[in-house]
């Protein structure tokens, strides 16, 4: 009987597990049936966004660091508000040499249902220091469902 120890090593199944997931990725969930692809939009950065609620609004604030009025769009499309954007990466100086780049840059989309409770054509947005701010005042009825730009102030 040829008996062999071998060394337990953690980092194995660590790898064996990694290797599982990845033939997983390798299936295409976003293919149909009949050989023809989805369209998915994938963006390259998602800003973060807080959502609160009172008696009279719903507001969105996302947090756009270093970004310029004119480089966002709101929209409100059959009861769908979308923010998207592009925050663009700065020149490289030739004094100066980038030792880490943790900033997200390049373009973004969110997008919101709106709540059965708010008028999408009354929809108001604002930008100050890198935050925008949209306003989705309630109201009884429901969300128009006709397609929107929104003025960013």
């Amino acid at each position: 009987m040829n008996t062999q120890i071998t060394r337990w090593n953690p980092l194995k199944e660590f790898e064996q597990a990694q290797n599982r997931l990845a033939s997983l990725w390798n299936l295409d969930p976003f293919r149909l049936k009949d050989g023809q692809e989805e369209t998915l939009t994938v963006s390259e950065w998602s800003p973060r966004v807080d959502i609160v609620e009172d008696d009279k609004e719903f507001l969105i604030k996302a947090e756009l660091p270093e970004m310029k009025r004119e480089d966002v769009k709101v929209t409100v499309d059959d009861g769908v508000l979308t923010i998207s954007g592009e925050r663009k990466i700065e020149k490289e100086e030739k004094n100066k040499r980038y030792h880490r780049i943790e900033s997200d840059y390049g373009s973004f989309v969110r997008s919101f249902t709106l709540p059965p409770a708010t008028l999408g054509d009354k929809v108001a947005a604002e930008f100050k220091d890198g935050m925008l701010k949209v306003h989705l005042p309630k109201d009884m009825k429901s969300a128009s469902a006709k397609s929107v730009e929104i003025k960013v102030t």
